[in-house]
């Protein structure tokens, strides 16, 4: 029986419906339609799903998408406004009058819309059946994350040649007549994504003492011997599907603290790397690699290895399954997954590495063509 059957019938309901734009993950994945208005997808149990859009993009749907595709007019929605106070009741209407009963929805399903639907039959909320099931790519899928990463490793060569280009002025770094700051490096890397079909939106560029805080974007001049560190994670524009990468730096020499930091990284990476493979969870490979740092020297509270060890990637820049230390369902194949294990002191700074990569049958084969090098 299909997944989305099973949720159907433990629900007691006769259909499973999203509303919402190709910006939902869930359906993007259920449907491969992009548009930028919300629609209406409807599966009714043991059928295909349908999405019902306005008639002005009935060819392009029936064209693109990976379902089949119906007129609101149709669907009754033209009818339904005659006799209903609003157009979204008309369109709740619609929606319960094509499912034929009680639904299930996913817990992004818009309050509203669903308060309507409910004058018309029950609504469940049915949190994770979807999310769980994109946990899992097809080759179709992993084609597109490898090609996307194909393209970080190259905008990732782009910024490390910037950087050791790049001329030092009182321990500042110049770029074409200029000190290179953050926010210059992120220009230069995004455009670079744009003219290729990627988007990329809050990419880390920081620098010294900044990198001691995972998620700072980073702002201002990019300093010789000192740590930067970079983390991309560009979406293609016409896929959706996301890469993610995240290299350090060191324009010089880096502290000797650095260097002993970015040594247990990297071996903590090529561990957890090495040990993947379907039937192990997130958390014991998370595990080890924190075992491995404590082993080092590197105690963890609120500094060291202060984040989970990795996570799913797809429509989604952060999706199952997760690499953290609760996470205790088996990893299988066809599980994309980052492996980015880190390290953060605030008097030092902080060093990360991120690979992407696919669980298969016989382990972890890594899409990150590139090298682990800090001193550039």
């Amino acid at each position: 029986m299909d997944t989305l059957d099973e949720a159907m019938e433990k629900a007691g309901a006769a259909a499973y419906v999203i509303y919402a734009s190709s910006q939902d993950p869930d359906m993007r994945y259920l449907t491969q339609f992009v548009t930028s208005d919300p629609i209406f997808y409807i599966k009714k149990r043991g059928e295909e799903g349908v999405i019902i859009v306005p008639q002005m993009e009935i060819g392009r749907a029936q064209d693109e998408a990976s379902c089949d595709a119906i007129t609101r007019g149709d669907a009754g929605f033209f009818t339904y406004l005659e006799g209903e106070v609003s157009p979204r009741r008309a369109a709740a209407r619609m929606a319960y009058e094509y499912a034929g009963g009680n639904i299930i929805v996913p817990g992004t399903f818009p309050l509203a819309m669903a308060e309507d639907i409910r004058l018309f039959c029950r609504v469940s909320v049915d949190t994770n059946t979807v999310e769980t099931m994109r946990e899992v790519k097809s080759s179709r899928e992993c084609d597109a994350i490898r090609t996307a990463q194909e393209w970080t490793n190259e905008v990732m060569a782009l910024a490390e040649d910037i950087i050791r280009n790049a001329t030092v002025k009182d321990s500042a770094l110049w770029h074409e007549g200029a000190p290179l700051t953050s926010d210059i490096l992120r220009r230069e890397m995004h455009c670079w994504l744009l003219r290729h079909g990627y988007t990329a939106r809050d990419t880390i560029i920081s620098c010294g003492r900044e990198t001691a805080q995972p998620h700072n974007p980073g702002s201002g001049t990019l300093l010789a011997n000192e740590p930067i560190l970079i983390d991309v994670f560009p979406q293609n524009e016409k896929t959706g599907y996301f890469a993610d990468m995240t290299r350090t730096f060191v324009k010089g020499e880096p502290s000797p603290e650095i260097q002993g930091i970015y040594d247990t990284v990297r071996d903590g990476q090529t561990l957890a790397e090495e040990m993947l493979r379907p039937g192990i969870t997130g958390a014991e490979v998370h595990n080890a690699v924190l075992d491995l740092f404590n082993e080092r020297g590197y105690a963890t509270g609120d500094e060291g290895f202060i984040h989970s060890l990795g996570h799913g990637v797809g429509l989604e820049i952060h999706e199952g399954p997760s690499l953290s230390p609760r996470a205790d369902t088996p990893l299988v194949a066809g599980n994309v997954v980052t492996v980015e294990p880190g390290l953060y002191y605030r008097n030092t700074g902080g060093v990360r590495l991120e690979d992407l990569g696919v669980i298969t049958k016989d382990g972890f084969v890594c899409y990150t063509k590139y090298r682990r090098r800090l001193i550039v």
